[in-house]
């Protein structure tokens, strides 16, 4: 089956996020050890954004910034070099004790030591988004987006941006843009707010057109049964995946696409990478193969970006799921939290496992 988008847009694909900025010591160090470190912006949002700009479709950011931040004109200069418009309020900074842009302190682990993250939020000016600072008419009428990609990172940091992803979703829905979800389960989000969320996170995926998640999401974002326990690898696994995914659509009978990966940490630089779609009632899988990771924080993202991508140029869903799983192997390749593919043929060749060079 195909996902009808709209014809007339100017964005491909749209994304709200809390900007921030990762900082990760070099050659694989870890954090307590290291006093040099590369400093990058990221958000998991715009590593799925990352998939379509860099490959030339439209993409738009909603976020907001601090007012003469020197980390916030970091992060618009690079939104920039990755070709992603963004549009956003200043809001003053309010002194030093107010607000700032998140820092995400992360070693990439090696070997047998795995990856250690660290996430420093307080103060975080992105908790503050808020629908009545973005024209939604104009978003979604006269400039047109073919999907929303929502991520429950940002429909859990704050009451005020779990209502700001509603509108969003509730404004896509009444103008034709399909809306994908991301669960993104996060325990610490999530702490004393349960019955809020689950709320919030049930009306999204109740109207949402793709829905993507791992089996933590789906049962405690959504309270869906998870998987049957199996044996260990991930392939005797994959039946009780899918009798997951059939519950979740049950309960979201909206949707017509629902994927999750799958991960098998052999160490931190070899797992086992594969990923199940069912699309209407076509199921799609890709059997766990075995990559080699430089840094696997990005991963998931680099999958959803993929998959939204094959989705927006319109091509068969068997593609989808391959294409997905290509540009999550390509994130975890390289030092950014996201996938940079040159261009299409470098994913497919991901793809067809084909790493010789090209002159």
């Amino acid at each position: 089956m195909k996902i009808e988008l709209k014809k007339d847009f100017m964005w491909s694909l749209v994304v709200p996020s809390s900007m921030g900025v990762r900082l990760t010591p070099l050659n694989g160090q870890p954090v307590h050890c290291s006093n040099t470190f590369h400093m990058q912006a990221t958000s998991a949002e715009t590593n799925v954004a990352s998939v379509s700009s860099y490959l030339g479709l439209p993409v738009k950011l909603l976020t907001t910034f601090v007012k003469d931040s020197p980390i916030a004109r970091f992060i618009k200069d690079d939104l920039s070099s990755r070709h992603i418009a963004y549009e956003g309020v200043e809001i003053e900074q309010g002194g030093p004790w107010g607000y700032r842009h998140q820092f995400n302190i992360a070693d990439s682990g090696y070997g047998s030591r795995g990856p250690r993250v660290h996430n420093d939020r307080a103060g975080e000016v992105g908790r503050t988004l808020n629908v009545k600072d973005f024209d939604l008419n104009r978003l979604f009428v006269t400039e047109g987006v073919q999907i929303l990609h929502l991520s429950g990172l940002i429909a859990a940091m704050s009451p005020e941006t779990g209502n700001f992803c509603l509108e969003l979703a509730r404004a896509a829905k009444k103008h034709g843009t399909r809306i994908a979800f991301d669960l993104n389960f996060r325990a610490t989000f999530w702490k004393n707010r349960e019955k809020e969320l689950s709320a919030i996170f049930k009306e999204i995926a109740g109207i949402a057109d793709i829905l993507v998640g791992n089996e933590e999401d789906f049962q405690l974002c959504l309270g869906i049964q998870g998987p049957e326990e199996g044996g260990k690898d991930l392939a005797s696994k994959i039946e009780s995946f899918k009798e997951m995914i059939s519950r979740v659509r049950k309960a979201f009978p909206n949707a017509s696409v629902f994927a999750t990966t799958l991960r098998q940490v052999i160490n931190a630089n070899e797992h086992l990478w594969g990923a199940i779609m069912l699309e209407g009632n076509n199921w799609h899988v890709v059997e766990p193969r075995e990559i080699h990771v430089l840094d696997r924080i990005g991963g998931g993202d680099g999958f959803v970006g993929g998959l939204l991508y094959a989705i927006l140029k319109g091509w068969e869903p068997e593609k989808w799921i391959q294409f997905g799983w290509a540009t999550g192997a390509l994130a975890t390749t390289v030092v950014t939290d996201y996938g940079q593919p040159a261009d299409e043929e470098q994913v497919w060749s991901i793809w067809k496992g084909n790493a010789r060079v090209k002159r």
